[in-house]
């Protein structure tokens, strides 16, 4: 989704056709190689002669670009595109490339939009009419079965990135070493900042850390954010009843723990970013998925991991399948920790209005609840 984590609602407005191209330095400064081969009728089109429809979110701007009636396209050639500009927060960071190999790999398997084009400030991507899931969609049976289905052919994929389980612990660690530098002008921040200082989060990451690594939990590619604002679901194409969605925004994405995957998607059942008051996102930890509601998610995963098969007994099932039960609870902990970390710094960092700290301390709180809980 736009925000790359937890965020507002984007918030979608027509833009008159951009007549000059001093109205957006962003757009400006995209235009010399928008453009591709093979998409000749946008090229000198970008960013003058089209309507656009602009998206703002926390990492990224998008503009859903659409050709004048008047222009000719070749066989093929999309009428609509999705420009994509890198956003303050991501500009210039390493990660841009490896997230664009990302999804031209994902592009060529038919696992996420087409990619048209890619340039320093941003990509060109197909634009597929759809519309992002909303929190209320995920416990629908069918929904939650399909996210399972997608989430297991995800994990199945082989990557050409570093297969160690790194980034989990090497981005934590990063932020903590960020937070410990972290100040704000504001005395009310600055108390919230200190509250959060005090659960002595290095502490805490240690036991995590010792805690998740004796936790059996296979290392997969896995998304890392797969919440709702990241599956949309498709509009027309003839998608099949369990055809329907599409995971997209790889930006986390990387080999990490199949723990973290399906623990982080439970948690965003709780959390719902489309709340239109301060501050902006309402949590219901009563929403978390039942046990039911985790089986019958985990079955839709291993049908799909299996290829169909089914295992040797019904007793090694239920072995399999409270292994996963239990593998996720931990989990659960380090998907709260870690977005509690990331909300800190996207206190300092984001522009959008949102309640940063008051959501790292939802999450840190729902942290140490989970903790009392696999004790």
């Amino acid at each position: 989704a736009l925000r790359g984590g937890p965020g507002p609602p984007p918030q979608s407005l027509l833009v008159s056709p951009v007549a000059s191209e001093e109205q957006s330095p962003a757009l400006r400064a995209a235009r010399p190689r928008s453009c591709p081969r093979g998409l000749a009728a946008w090229v000198d089109r970008l960013p003058s002669g089209l309507c656009f429809l602009r998206s703002g979110g926390l990492s990224n701007l998008l503009y859903r670009c659409t050709l004048p009636d008047h222009v000719a396209v070749a066989e093929n050639e999309p009428r609509q595109v999705l420009l994509r500009i890198y956003g303050v927060i991501l500009q210039g960071v390493d990660s841009l490339v490896l997230e664009s190999v990302m999804f031209a790999i994902l592009a060529e398997r038919a696992l996420g939009p087409r990619l048209y084009g890619i340039f320093p400030q941003g990509r060109l991507e197909e634009y597929i009419p759809s519309r992002r899931l909303l929190t209320e969609d995920l416990p629908e049976p069918s929904i939650s079965r399909e996210i399972a289905s997608k989430m297991a052919r995800f994990h199945g994929m082989v990557m050409p990135f570093n297969k160690e389980p790194k980034w989990l612990f090497g981005t934590m660690e990063r932020y903590l070493k960020q937070i410990s530098e972290l100040t704000f002008p504001q005395e009310a921040q600055l108390q919230k900042l200190r509250k959060l200082k005090a659960y002595n989060l290095e502490a805490e990451m240690r036991s995590l850390r010792a805690l998740l690594e004796a936790t059996p939990s296979p290392v997969v590619f896995c998304h890392n954010d797969v919440q709702e604002g990241n599956i949309l679901l498709l509009a027309g194409r003839g998608a099949a009843p369990t055809d329907r969605l599409m995971l997209i925004d790889f930006e986390y994405s990387s080999y990490n723990y199949r723990g973290f995957d399906i623990a982080n998607h439970f948690c965003e059942w709780v959390y719902d970013y489309s709340h239109g008051q301060w501050p902006f996102y309402r949590s219901r930890p009563e929403n978390y998925p039942s046990h039911g509601q985790q089986l019958h998610f985990i079955r839709s995963y291993l049908e799909e991991a299996g290829g169909g098969d089914a295992p040797a007994s019904p007793e090694e099932q239920e072995r399999i399948e409270a292994a996963m039960l239990l593998e996720i609870s931990r989990f659960t902990m380090a998907s709260h920790f870690f977005w509690g970390l990331w909300s800190i710094l996207q206190a300092k960092i984001s522009t959008i209005e949102f309640g940063y700290l008051e959501y790292a301390q939802c999450r840190l709180e729902a942290y140490f609840q989970q903790k009392a809980l696999c004790e």
